[in-house]
């Protein structure tokens, strides 16, 4: 006699409605500390990219990777704390842990994507969670912008040590955070939305001397 496993899994739009107000997770700190103005003097340039969609995905990296490249076009990074990109830059997959990946995509691409890969996976061991709603990305910019984070974490940010294409979990100002370096000017801190406003205060506290200015 054979034996069937049903796989269950709830799918839900965690997007809100048009009318229901979405907040960014630094909304309280903008309005509690402000948000500095770019000006010429500014060695360093803070930005949030609030309300992007970001999917935890889990399973062996020989299926996972074959649906997103189906997906998406291209695949899982090759090596671990890799990062990988789309041409247009506005995708990205990093590795977390040995079955562990981060996607993150524009806001509002999450819940039909999620749809379009578990589709792809069938009927392989897998998990994706959608997280969109519990992190948001910081982007720093500047010729300051490696400075300010030897400031903030004890992990090695040197080029050599940490180049083009490398994020790692880290401790950053006693938080916890993934740390990103999506291109030679800009680094990318992933944090979770209830870090958000103890890490802007220390970043802009950190930025000061060098004229840090906020990006709306």
């Amino acid at each position: 006699m054979s034996e069937q496993t049903a796989t269950w899994f709830n799918l839900y739009d965690a997007r809100p409605e048009a009318e229901v107000p979405a907040e960014s997770p630094l909304a309280w700190a903008y309005h509690k500390t402000g948000r500095p103005s770019v000006s010429q003097k500014s060695r360093v340039v803070l930005r949030e990219r609030a309300m992007l969609g970001h999917l935890i995905l889990r399973g062996g990296a020989i299926v996972l990777d074959e649906a997103v490249r189906r997906v998406l076009g291209f695949g899982l990074p090759g090596r671990p704390n890799g990062l990988t990109r789309d041409e247009s830059g506005e995708r990205s997959i990093q590795w977390l842990s040995p079955d562990e990946w981060l996607l993150i995509v524009p806001g509002g691409e999450e819940f039909g994507l999620e749809g379009k890969l578990r589709e792809a996976l069938g009927d392989a061991h897998y998990a994706i969670v959608n997280v969109s709603g519990g992190q948001t990305l910081i982007e720093l910019e500047g010729e300051m912008a490696r400075e300010l984070l030897m400031k903030s974490t004890p992990y090695d940010v040197h080029p050599d040590a940490f180049p083009v294409g490398k994020g790692v979990t880290t401790v950053f100002a006693k938080a916890n955070l993934i740390l990103r370096r999506p291109t030679e000017e800009r680094w990318e801190l992933v944090l979770r939305r209830s870090f958000a406003d103890y890490c802007y205060r220390w970043i802009l506290d950190a930025g000061t001397e060098y004229a840090i200015g906020v990006k709306d």
